[in-house]
């Protein structure tokens, strides 16, 4: 029995590096192309600005477009290709597997193009995600593996697509055991590991080996900040219950609509996007330009005030899920957790000059906070910000906040926010109570 155990084991480490290999080769070319979307449709609006009213018209068309023909391909070929993708893997780790491997992997790399190209607010790892997942069962069943082993690839691939997304390998690993199987378990354990390190391989590679955000080596922070990363990690706390209460309404807000087709909605929403693109460019899509800009310590961007941004970012990412598109909620969610702890910072050290930090460290925390709030998954919060970031002096900073923010979203009752957004086998969608 232990050699079966033994052999077992080895099996499964190899084919999670081979899925995470194959993890890593996709969702680098998603990451590329959609780095190539972006640029298009920026020097798009750019091209347009001059032509006036007509420029506008076809701005917003645009993008009305590209957010309808996201929603199309998700109702017409592949409803589980819709939002993150998260919920339809944890569903399926509970044994409920449904879907076409191939259409989920299509719908959700030309759809997720679609959608977040076209400057919808949306994460770049929930296509990475359900890929690596969907793309990881294949591998175990061509392996001829049984349930138990697809099921321990399957978490594995999405740890790995979380891994590309981000170029994070330790936090894609850590969120498959604290957010997707919620336990420690060896098999899972040694497969996340080995799918994540595959994909970091071969994604970096392809797309460099830099953390994602360039950020000045930052000094080990004083004890005296310790107080005022306590306060952020409430305040973002609060923020993180209304998001997620955004993100909820905003789709029973649409899903009350059930008599206009699913495109239509998306193509609304997609020509608000525009409307926003066409004054503020900078303001649409996964948002890593504004984090990068917060992270260098720039409270104004684009020209316009921090409250303004915020805002805009706040509702957007909310409205955005909303269209049911190929598209996560991670990117989005780091840039409000960027923002809020800037705005935070630059407070304090106004206020607390003795303090001594500088307000860019506070955006970084921010992130991990913020993501703590809304997901429930601390370990990964912290984890992802350091690996994005490099900045691994703030973890003692990182954990006081995220620990404030925990305590303040579990205290208000709201679960995370995919306990909310669970799979429904039987209506094939998730559900927004």
């Amino acid at each position: 029995m232990a050699s079966q155990n033994r052999a077992r084991l080895v099996a499964l480490a190899a084919l999670s590096l081979v899925a995470g290999s194959a993890t890593g080769l996709l969702a680098a070319v998603f990451r590329l192309a959609l780095v190539r979307a972006d640029r298009l449709r920026d020097a798009a609006v750019a091209w347009l600005q001059p032509h006036g009213g007509l420029g506008l018209i076809a701005t917003v068309l645009l993008c009305a477009l590209t957010a309808g023909v996201a929603a199309w391909l998700v109702r017409r070929y592949s409803p589980h290709a819709a939002g993150s993708g998260i919920p339809h893997v944890e569903s399926q780790l509970s044994g409920n597997w449904s879907g076409s491997p191939l259409r989920i992997m299509l719908v959700k790399f030309f759809g997720g193009l679609l959608a977040i190209g076209g400057g919808l607010a949306l994460g770049r790892e929930g296509p990475t995600v359900q890929m690596g997942a969907t793309l990881s069962v294949l591998v175990g069943k061509l392996a001829r593996r049984g349930d138990d082993d697809c099921k321990a690839l399957l978490a594995a691939g999405a740890g790995a697509g979380l891994a590309t997304a981000f170029n994070a390998p330790i936090a894609g690993s850590v969120f498959v055991l604290e957010e997707l199987v919620r336990r420690f378990d060896l098999p899972i354990t040694i497969a996340a590991l080995g799918a994540s390190a595959g994909a970091i391989g071969i994604a970096r590679y392809i797309v460099g080996q830099d953390p994602d955000f360039r950020v000045a080596h930052m000094a080990y922070p004083g004890l005296g900040t310790l107080p005022v990363h306590f306060v952020l990690g409430l305040a973002l706390g609060v923020v993180g219950v209304l998001y997620n209460r955004a993100i909820l309404g905003a789709l029973r807000a649409t899903a009350g609509l059930r008599r206009v087709a699913s495109e239509y909605r998306a193509a609304v929403i997609g020509a608000a996007v525009g409307v926003l693109a066409w004054i503020a460019p900078g303001l649409v899509g996964g948002g890593d330009a504004i984090t990068q800009r917060m992270l260098g310590g720039t409270v104004t961007v684009f020209g316009l005030g921090f409250l303004a941004v915020f805002l805009v970012r706040f509702l957007l990412g909310a409205v955005s899920y909303a269209a049911r598109t190929p598209g996560g909620l991670f990117a989005p969610m780091l840039v409000i957790g960027a923002q809020g702890g800037l705005f935070i910072g630059s407070l304090s050290s106004g206020w607390f000059p003795s303090a001594g930090a500088d307000p860019a460290e506070y955006a970084v925390v921010g992130m991990a906070a913020l993501f703590t709030a809304v997901v429930r998954a601390p370990l990964t919060g912290i984890i992802l910000a350091i690996e994005l970031t490099g900045s691994f002096t703030l973890l003692l900073p990182m954990l006081s906040a995220c620990f404030a923010a925990m305590v303040v979203a579990t205290f208000a009752g709201e679960p995370p926010i995919y306990e909310s957004l669970r799979w429904d086998p039987k209506t094939g969608a998730t559900s927004a109570p």
